[in-house]
């Protein structure tokens, strides 16, 4: 037993990075690792890529009035639909979390959140218009650095609920 909780403690050190990286080897997942300038929206992600800002993957923390904390996974062209994701977790009302209620759960900062391999896990759901691309991006926990990855394989190694 004491070992499964030391292997915990080094999975949870790790960087946020590193576990997204562990995860796709061990799925046999191809993808790519970007690095680059700086970046603190979704536009500028897609200009410092030369992609098209339809396939990145924004992913949100929020909050739900029971204060449960969840992930939401939208295209970068799109508005998170919190009175759906409200309705779908039966709860009066979602909310974006704070800065560094993100930092807390995710280990990383607003802008840099990956849509796995995060601190903490949260239950997941995906806007399904993200797999209309055939490809993906994503920061992971970095503003400096993305991955480039099938839209299907993201499906693969996400376990979320579609919406």
């Amino acid at each position: 037993m004491e070992s499964i909780n030391i292997f915990k403690n080094i999975v949870m050190k790790m960087e946020v990075e590193e576990r997204v990286k562990q995860i796709l080897d061990q799925a046999g997942v191809k993808y790519k690792v970007l690095e680059h300038e700086p970046v603190y929206t979704s536009q500028q992600a897609a200009d410092v890529r030369g992609v098209e800002l339809k396939t990145g993957v924004k992913a949100l923390v929020v909050k739900t009035t029971e204060e449960r904390y969840l992930m939401v996974l939208v295209r970068a062209d799109k508005r998170a639909d919190l009175e759906r994701i409200a309705r779908l977790e039966k709860t009066k009302k979602v909310r974006l979390a704070l800065p560094e209620e993100v930092k807390e759960r995710a280990g990383c900062e607003i802008g840099s959140v990956p849509p796995f391999g995060i601190k903490e896990r949260l239950k997941t759901y995906m806007d399904e218009t993200i797999l209309e691309n055939k490809e993906v991006n994503f920061n992971i926990g970095k503003h400096t650095k993305s991955i480039n990855m099938h839209a299907e394989s993201l499906k693969k190694v996400v376990d979320a609920v579609m919406y």
